[in-house]
């Protein structure tokens, strides 16, 4: 995947542009943004990346790009300004890793040495990181992503600027959507309810997470946000460590109860090919505080558990409740 050259449009955008005093990788840090290929509110490449954002002052669109030392950013949109305010938190040029100690362990100390330094970014965006949480849980990622892009595409809107993206669905039109909107969706009657709950309370959410949008604010916030929503029927460890990580660059976030992290970290620190959470936590302990660091490490690293047994296949709601085909009309 590529982004497209777009300096043809720059000369009505807003403009930034930040001198860094080390690298950035942007698939690294924005990678956890990305809900899939076909995610049609962001791209990242490399070097290069754009991304569509509903902020406190309006819809905003972004595009960066890595210029040796330098991060050029433009911007469209009522939320122009506010979207390059958010720069450095969004690329963790802020990111205060002090502390983090990779030598408790060889593997993670290997991986560091390389990686450089273990930043992680943040949006800022509670309800932008809750929303495609809450649709990935207990399901594949294939599921959970092409439920994400039809909710997108049809509740969302047109982003501004010139670079074709779209606007996740804000707070009040998921509020206002009838259970059979989302059904239609492939989304099922329990989680379009618990979509529409949250987002009644989104606003509370996003003032907890304000903490984190300030310079050098990666992190802020996270207990209480978390605390707020793991009060909340649905929502549990795995959905808040995931917001938690996105929107506010939570350091120790680690999504327990997710299908694949307890096996990859047991294997790159034990060899074991399958691990438990509590074996995954017990693993994960020498870096209490820098947890999410680790974590990041060792899905970017490329070591893989082995598979065993058939692979999940994902579902389609959409596809199982359609009507048969007439007589003489099916596929052939």
């Amino acid at each position: 995947m590529t982004v497209g050259t777009s300096f043809q449009y720059h000369a009505g955008a807003a403009t930034r542009t930040l001198s860094l005093d080390r690298p950035v990788d942007l698939r690294f840090v924005l990678g956890p943004l990305v809900r899939g290929a076909g995610d049609p509110t962001i791209r990242v490449a490399e070097g290069a990346a754009i991304r569509a954002s509903v902020t406190p002052d309006g819809p905003g669109t972004i595009e960066i790009r890595l210029d040796g030392p330098e991060v050029h950013a433009w911007a469209w949109g009522p939320g122009a300004a506010h979207i390059l305010d958010g720069v450095p938190g969004l690329l963790g040029v802020d990111d205060d890793d002090s502390g983090f100690e990779p030598a408790h362990h060889p593997v993670v100390a290997s991986l560091a040495r390389r990686r450089g330094r273990v930043t992680l970014g943040r949006t800022g965006a509670v309800w932008e990181a809750l929303l495609p949480a809450m649709l990935e849980q207990r399901i594949t990622g294939t599921e959970a992503w092409r439920n994400y892009r039809r909710l997108v595409r049809a509740h969302g809107m047109p982003a501004p600027g010139p670079l074709a993206l779209w606007l996740p669905p804000t707070p009040r039109t998921i509020a206002a959507l009838p259970s059979f909107r989302l059904t239609a969706l492939g989304i099922e009657p329990r989680r379009g309810t618990l979509l529409r709950r949250i987002a009644r309370e989104a606003r509370r959410y996003e003032a907890l997470g304000a903490p984190a949008r300030a310079a050098g604010g990666g992190g802020g916030g996270a207990v209480a946000l978390a605390a707020a929503l793991r009060a909340q029927p649905g929502i549990g460890p795995w959905t808040t460590a995931e917001v938690t990580l996105r929107a506010l660059g939570d350091p120790d976030a680690v999504s327990v109860g997710d299908a694949h992290l307890s096996n990859v970290v047991a294997f790159a620190l034990t060899g074991r090919p399958r691990g438990t959470d509590e074996e995954m936590l017990g693993l994960l302990a020498p870096w209490a505080g820098h947890r999410a660091r680790v974590i990041r490490l060792l899905e970017t690293s490329g070591i893989t558990p082995p598979r065993f047994g058939p692979r999940v296949a994902p579902r389609d709601l959409v596809r199982d409740l359609a009507p048969p085909p007439e007589r003489g009309e099916g596929r052939r």
